[in-house]
């Protein structure tokens, strides 16, 4: 059963709730430096994120598995809407020291803090690229400036009303294509491609048609109909997108193959609700 990002919510309010408690007790507040994973970690326990790393060890422990097996040393690695690093810093740790782990997360907010956990760990850092840019169809475009990437456990009705989430400010950002990153860059490889977007995947990998073409990676994707609905982007466009290319999706927890079709795939995942696919390109088998 998939369950809504709503009831995954409110699961971890009651956890919210439990763990404070027993923290107070203890005389400590809801900011945390902690160890999960062989990784050091700045939390604030009122983010649902960083509550499942303190309690779980990882966010999305499933999605976090199926990258470890995905990826190999010297991989380079692109973690799009990376937040706070919960799994660029696993990723790092994956790629070894001839790897490299591309971070791109726009907002001001998430960036602070992905920032700050790079920090904790700096026998990874040099892994690891932070880029605070926007990946859009096209460069210099004027793009959105406000972007879902803190999930509070709390009540407040300015929350988003399906999955939680508070839009955050991206003023520090710029707008680029992916393409056109790569080319400035000169990225010479791209093995994998972790990307989630909360509805803005189809504009970024129109972005990105050139690395899709020359480096057939492997991608790790949240799928969400219905938040593709809410930013006006074609769910339909996108999958189709990725099945010209000749992707097929597999389960990221179960390793099921699921549908590389718009129309099964919603009916499959309820409104409200998500998946972490597998997308591989049969072109770069």
């Amino acid at each position: 059963m998939i369950l809504t990002t709503r009831s995954k919510i409110a699961i971890a309010r009651t956890l919210n709730r439990v763990v404070l408690w027993s923290r107070s007790v203890a005389g400590l507040g809801r900011q945390a430096k902690v160890r999960r994973g062989g990784l050091l970690w700045d939390l604030d326990l009122n983010e649902g994120i960083d509550l499942s790393i303190y309690v779980l060890g990882s966010f999305e422990p499933g999605t976090v598995r199926a990258l470890a097996r995905l990826v190999s040393p010297g991989n380079t690695v692109l973690d799009i809407g990376a937040n706070m690093g919960a799994h660029t810093l696993p990723l790092a740790k994956h790629v070894g020291p001839q790897g490299r782990i591309i971070a791109f997360e726009p907002t001001d907010f998430a960036y602070a803090k992905l920032l700050a956990n790079i920090a904790l760990n700096p026998a990874l850092s040099s892994r690891i690229v932070t880029e605070q840019i926007i990946l859009a169809e096209k460069s210099n475009t004027t793009p959105v400036k406000e972007f879902y990437s803190s999930w509070p456990l709390e009540s407040d009705p300015q929350l988003h009303q399906l999955h939680g989430g508070r839009l955050k400010s991206a003023s520090g950002a710029r707008a680029e294509s992916l393409d056109d990153y790569l080319k400035r860059t000169r990225v010479k490889r791209v093995d994998l491609i972790k990307l989630d977007v909360d509805g803005h995947e189809l504009p970024v990998l129109k972005g990105s048609l050139e690395c899709l073409r020359e480096f057939c990676p492997t991608i790790v994707m949240e799928v969400s109909p219905y938040v593709h609905d809410e930013e006006n982007y074609s769910f339909e466009e996108l999958i189709e997108l990725l099945r010209s290319r000749s992707y097929v999706f597999r389960d990221a927890d179960s390793g099921r193959v699921v549908p590389n079709e718009a129309s099964p795939l919603r009916k499959a995942i309820p409104v409200g609700g998500s998946i972490n696919v597998i997308a591989s390109s049969a072109r770069g088998s």
